[in-house]
C-alpha cells in the first residue's frame, strides 16, 4: 500500500514539475498568445452577459400569461420556470431563494407562472405538485424540482441547497461539489408534510399541494384554461413538443 502510494504521490510530482517548466519556458510571444486568447474569453463573456441582461436574466419576474412562456424559451438556453399558486406558503419560500439566485446566475433565465392561471401549460409540463420548478435546456426540458423532497424534506433548506439541486443538469455554473449536497441535513418527517389537501384545492400551505386532483386534471382543462391558451399557434405547439 505504502508503495502504491509512493508511485501515485511521485507520479504527481512529475506531472506538476513537467507543468512548471513548460511555463519557464514560455517565450515571449507565447506569452502574448495566452494573453490574447485570454482577452478574447473574457470579451465574449461580456458580450454574453450583455446578450443575458437584454433578455432579463439577472431578475426573477412573473410571466403574466401562458403565451410568455415561448418568448422566453427562445431567448434563453437555460430556463428555470417556478409553476406556484398564491395560497403556498412554500411557494413564498422558492421565491425567496430564487430571488437570491437570478442576480448571482446570469447564464440563467429565473422566472414564475401562476399554476391555476396556465393549466395548459401545467398539463402539458406535468406539474402536478406546487411547488415544481421546471428545469428547461435548449427547449428541452430536463428535469422537474417537485416540493421540498429533494431539498432536505424541511422548509429550512438553504439557498445553497437549492443552488446544488439546480446545478446538478448544468443549467447553471457551480463550483462546489456536485456530488454532496453543501450543507447535510438530518431529514426531520414535518408536522402534516407529505398529506393530501382536502379541505379545498389550495388551501394549506404547509404540504405540499396535489394540483393534479384539484383543478388541473385534463378533463377539467377546456373549461378552465384562459382565452389566450386557445390561441397558441401550430408552431407553439410544436415547440410543446420538443419538452415532452
Amino acid at each position: 500500500m505504502e508503495n502504491q502510494l509512493l508511485q501515485v504521490t511521485q507520479a504527481i510530482e512529475k506531472q506538476v514539475d513537467a507543468t512548471i517548466e513548460q511555463i519557464d519556458n514560455l517565450d515571449v510571444n507565447d506569452l502574448e498568445q495566452l494573453r490574447k486568447s485570454r482577452k478574447k474569453e473574457l470579451q465574449k463573456l461580456e458580450e454574453k452577459k450583455r446578450e443575458w441582461l437584454q433578455n432579463d436574466h439577472g431578475k426573477y419576474e412573473e410571466q403574466p400569461e401562458e403565451k410568455c412562456f415561448f418568448d422566453i424559451i427562445k431567448k434563453s438556453d437555460n430556463l428555470i420556470i417556478h409553476f406556484y399558486t398564491n395560497s403556498s406558503e412554500r411557494c413564498q419560500i422558492v421565491d425567496k431563494h430564487l430571488k437570491i439566485l437570478a442576480p448571482k446566475h446570469l447564464e440563467a433565465r429565473f422566472t414564475k407562472m401562476n399554476a391555476e392561471k396556465c393549466p395548459f401549460l401545467a398539463e402539458r409540463l406535468k406539474v402536478k405538485v406546487i411547488p415544481t420548478i421546471v428545469l428547461i435546456q435548449k427547449t428541452i426540458l430536463v428535469d422537474k424540482i417537485i416540493g421540498f423532497t429533494d431539498l432536505g424534506n424541511r422548509d429550512d433548506f438553504s439557498t445553497e441547497t437549492l443552488e446544488w439541486r439546480i446545478a446538478q443538469n448544468g443549467l447553471i455554473n457551480y463550483e462546489g461539489d456536485l456530488s454532496t449536497p453543501p450543507d447535510e441535513v438530518v431529514k426531520k418527517p414535518s408536522k402534516g408534510y407529505g398529506k393530501k389537501i382536502r379541505d379545498s384545492a389550495y388551501n394549506r400551505d404547509d404540504d405540499d399541494l396535489d394540483i393534479e386532483e384539484y383543478g388541473l386534471k385534463s378533463d377539467n382543462l377546456k373549461s378552465e384554461m384562459p382565452t389566450q391558451s386557445t390561441e397558441l399557434t401550430p408552431e407553439e405547439l410544436a415547440e410543446l413538443d420538443l419538452i415532452d
